[in-house]
């Protein structure tokens, strides 16, 4: 016996037992250190040592919090002060049927920049030193699901990718175990019209998709087990094995690819997802700073999901959208008062206004809001006149959005409206200027994020759009 086979313990003229794999680690470059290293640097406690994907240009901001009005939100009324209407109310306009509304709430200046804002957000309007609001909005739509499509998608049709969609599709998550795209909304019957094509993937793969979590009942359906782990993970086993058989058989199928994806990340968001979604480890000071502390239970309902933005932007997910809860039987967006103007707007503003602040006030003070956008907008406008003397009607001519975060230069306006609010004047601000906005504050260019489909290269803007920089820092 050689001395070989000696220390091998093989003896002559027999083959060498196999090498286990726990021999075979024990003599690879570091062994279990490396892989345990591996293991430990794709956890999302390690995500500033992950690598991040490529972006066009140094981003300014890495996620983003849309805070969506559905229904069409009064600018004149909110932020874009009109006395001209109030000199003008109860006379005929320019059709001589309809009558001029002037304006049932009162403006005051805040912060240095001296930016007016209506007593309806007295929360909001002490942030406006942090805001950029842009007055000169324009939409191409006066109806809702077209024009909440528009404002998601850069089309006014279905069928293509939502912003959401198109960032995540750029950027992805932050952290394995959660979605990139998430959707925050009251319960099932609040979704904003033009449904779910709002916040579709079109015709990126199905895994670029909104996930949407509920303020009352289950959040997420169908997430919790109703198995023992072992007896789940055979199930899962044997299913995802069926599924790959499939796949290896039609061959490549985003149907297919996005299902097994989508399997493996449900597995795995079933130990984080209640985790990132209890509030049970926050402080009474930042529940009360949202508005939790209220009897009014739409005005908790939406506070709820604003604390989980945070929480969801803080756990690694790229896009938030919060929509807030139908009031007053609204059927096109909890905003479209077409009659009780007053009483409507009251009440929306009473159930986002703390939130919303509260929201930007705890990530300011959490250091997040530099590497975060948060967005407020609306599909369209109001009407400067009525046709009953108690509403405005659709506008797509002019509206106001604002943004906060990262990148962008606070206390500024920009854009101006006519004297009465229903034209632009100055400035002229389309949808895909938003979006060509959004994704440059996400290092990402316009024009170059694409998509080969139906022999074309597809983009958010299509061949629209530009950067706003006069509104970045």
């Amino acid at each position: 016996m050689t001395q070989r086979n000696k220390e091998q313990g093989v003896c002559p003229g027999c083959l060498g037992a196999p090498l286990t794999r726990r021999r075979m680690l024990s003599l690879s470059a570091n062994g279990f250190g490396l892989t345990a290293l591996s293991a430990l640097m794709a956890e999302d406690a390690y995500a500033g040592l992950v690598p991040t994907p490529p972006t066009h240009f140094q981003p300014k901001v890495k996620n983003v919090i849309l805070c969506f009005m559905p229904g069409g939100v009064s600018h004149m009324d909110t932020f874009d002060p009109k006395p001209k209407l109030n000199e003008l109310h109860g006379q005929l306009s320019g059709d001589g049927i309809r009558t001029y509304q002037g304006c049932p709430w009162t403006f005051k200046k805040y912060g240095k920049a001296g930016i007016a804002v209506s007593e309806l957000f007295p929360h909001i309007a002490t942030l406006v030193d942090d805001l950029a609001i842009v007055r000169s909005m324009v939409s191409n739509f006066p109806l809702h699901p077209r024009g909440n499509i528009l404002f998601h998608t850069g089309r006014n049709v279905g069928g293509y990718p939502s912003l959401g969609s198109w960032i995540t599709y750029a950027l992805g998550s932050e952290n394995k175990n959660l979605p990139g795209y998430v959707l925050l909304h009251p319960e099932a019957t609040s979704i904003p019209p033009g449904g779910l094509e709002n916040f579709s993937n079109g015709f990126l793969p199905a895994t670029h998709q909104a996930l949407p979590v509920k303020a009352e009942g289950t959040p997420i359906e169908n997430l919790v087990p109703s198995d023992e782990s072992a007896i789940q993970n055979t199930k899962l086993s044997v299913l995802l094995d069926q599924d790959r058989e499939y796949l290896a058989e039609a061959g490549r199928n985003d149907a297919i690819e996005s299902a097994i994806r989508n399997y493996e990340m449900a597995y795995r968001m079933q130990s984080l997802v209640p985790d990132v979604l209890d509030l049970s480890r926050e402080t009474e000071a930042t529940k009360r700073l949202y508005g939790l502390d209220t009897s009014n239970k739409d005005q908790r309902n939406y506070a709820l999901q604003c604390l989980r933005a945070r929480r969801l932007i803080e756990s690694g997910v790229r896009f938030v959208e919060v929509t807030p809860p139908v009031l007053f039987g609204a059927t096109n967006g909890t905003w479209d008062q077409h009659t009780i103007l007053k009483k409507g707007h009251e009440g929306n503003a009473l159930v986002a206004d703390q939130a919303v602040a509260g929201l930007i006030k705890d990530l300011k003070s959490r250091g997040m809001l530099d590497e975060t956008l948060v967005i407020w907008g609306t599909e369209f406008g109001r009407t400067p006149d009525t046709g009953n003397g108690d509403g405005r009607d659709h506008l797509e001519t002019a509206f106001t959005i604002w943004m906060a975060g990262g990148g962008v230069k606070g206390g500024t306006l920009y854009g101006r409206t006519d004297e009465i609010g229903k034209h632009v004047v100055e400035n002229e601000t389309t949808v895909h200027d938003l979006h060509a906005t959004i994704l440059h504050l996400l290092g990402l260019d316009h024009e170059r994020l694409v998509y080969r489909f139906g022999g074309r290269d597809e983009s958010l803007t299509d061949v629209h759009g530009r950067v706003v920089h006069e509104i970045l820092a």
